[in-house]
């Protein structure tokens, strides 16, 4: 058996594109308004075979009432990032059958992060990815999302995103 086939470009080029347009701020479209909240801001520093890589500076409407990045929007982003990663090599956004996320230390408001999607495993149709997101300028780790997708659509459907 010879070594996997490499995804072609245009895949990483198409999560690289679904990951900024999700975080511009652009008129909401079928499928964007969720995405662009949790994402407003983001900036995409990488995105490459099985990989995604951007950060975002906390912003106002994200925060609760004690200034912290919350939570529901710390898990939307960290799903977002992975989806990315998976879609660098499937070309195609997948659904989630388990997400688990683990909090450590919070984000404050206008606090910079970084959120790092990684896919790390796949059978069959299920793909494995891990996202951890950490506080720029210290490297604290603010979370550990770990996630098993699942094609929303039949593999004969994909198409070019």
């Amino acid at each position: 058996m010879g070594a996997p086939a490499e995804p072609p470009a245009w895949m990483a080029a198409a999560a690289r594109r679904w990951l900024e347009e999700a975080g511009a701020t652009v008129e909401p479209g079928p499928g964007r308004a969720f995405n662009a909240l949790p994402l407003s801001g983001v900036r995409v520093s990488l995105v490459e075979k099985g990989r995604a890589v951007c950060s975002l500076r906390v912003p106002p409407h994200l925060t609760d009432a004690e200034g912290n990045w919350h939570t529901g929007a710390i898990a939307a982003a960290a799903d977002d990032v992975c989806a990315a990663a998976i879609m660098s090599v499937e070309g195609i956004i997948k659904v989630s059958v388990h997400y688990d996320i683990s909090y450590f230390a919070p984000a404050k408001l206008h606090d910079e992060v970084e959120m790092d999607g990684r896919v790390v495993e796949h059978k069959g149709r299920m793909t494995a990815v891990t996202v951890e997101i950490r506080k720029k300028e210290s490297g604290e780790l603010v979370a550990i999302g770990r996630q098993w997708m699942t094609a929303s659509r039949p593999s004969g459907s994909r198409s070019k995103i």
